[in-house]
């Protein structure tokens, strides 16, 4: 069914990014139809910056950068911020991440689990694809920040591995 080449689609793809970049914009949603029962949805998306406030339902994110001018304040605040934890793994791309290989199946990594450098510890789906996701050093998982099939922004905290 999909007559047109993948590597188009990855170059599209960082071709957005990059816009997104550029024009300091959070989100960017393009529909590129190829035939009639092909095309591709893409939706490329980022925090939003610092100055940014969102309303009450990202405080986590918004909450550090937005001490930062103040020092006793800031530090207080840094721990509510999971992405800036040590140990932190984030999220390197947009889509859906899951913690099994499938529906059923035994979790990649619970709390309390060791896992070596390079050990799949979830997957991101976006656009179809599974995109393992390896552990970016050796530890222990101390606390995982999603549930199965929870649909994640590229940079948003995953798990903590210490």
């Amino acid at each position: 069914m999909t007559k047109h080449s993948h590597d188009a689609d990855v170059a599209f793809i960082q071709a957005l990014a990059e816009l997104l970049r550029e024009n300091d914009l959070t989100e960017l949603q393009v529909k590129r139809e190829y035939a009639e029962d092909d095309s591709l949805d893409v939706r490329v998306s980022r925090a939003a910056p610092a100055p940014v406030a969102a309303p009450a339902a990202a405080p986590v994110a918004v909450a550090a950068p937005a001490a930062a001018p103040a020092a006793a304040p800031a530090a207080a605040e840094t721990p509510e911020d999971p992405a800036q934890l040590p140990g932190a793994v984030t999220s390197p791309m947009v889509g859906t991440a899951y913690l099994q290989p499938e529906p059923g199946a035994k979790s990649f990594v619970a709390v309390g689990d060791k896992v070596t450098e390079g050990q799949t510890i979830l997957i991101v789906e976006a656009m179809k694809t599974m995109n393992h996701i390896p552990a970016p050093h050796a530890g222990t998982v101390k606390r995982i920040f999603i549930e199965d099939g929870t649909p994640v922004e590229f940079g948003a905290p995953l798990m903590i591995i210490e």
